[in-house]
């Protein structure tokens, strides 16, 4: 199992930035892969990045203003946000993708943490 706690969100004023923050309960080298997805009200959630030993993948919405990276002392994962619009607004979820026997890829989940850009 993997907990998932997640730090950062907040409001800042469009244009502004904001970093989050997932704290993982076990090495990131034993994960799959870790993620953010976000769930805007009346909206289904959906994936803004992603990182896996492979490299990193980003919702076209974001790319070339949020980056996710890694700190593996740390088990913590990182969205660096900038230029923040409205439309970003939303909740931000962690994800953890974890291989495990007898059960495939299971997905484990952060708590959420709000994110509003105003106009």
């Amino acid at each position: 199992q993997v907990q998932l706690v997640e730090s950062g969100g907040g409001l800042v004023q469009a244009g502004g930035s904001l970093r989050l923050s997932c704290a993982a309960s076990r090495s990131i080298f034993s994960i799959h892969a870790m993620g953010w997805y976000r769930q805007a009200p009346g909206k289904q959630r959906e994936l803004v990045a992603r990182i896996t030993s492979g490299g990193t993948n980003y919702a076209d919405s974001v790319k070339g203003r949020f980056t996710i990276s890694t700190d593996n002392a740390k088990h913590t994962v990182y969205l660096q946000m900038n230029s923040l619009k409205p439309e970003d607004t939303a909740v931000y979820y962690c994800n953890a993708v974890v291989v495990t026997i007898g059960k495939g890829m299971v997905d484990y989940w952060g708590q959420g943490t709000q994110v509003t850009a105003s106009s």
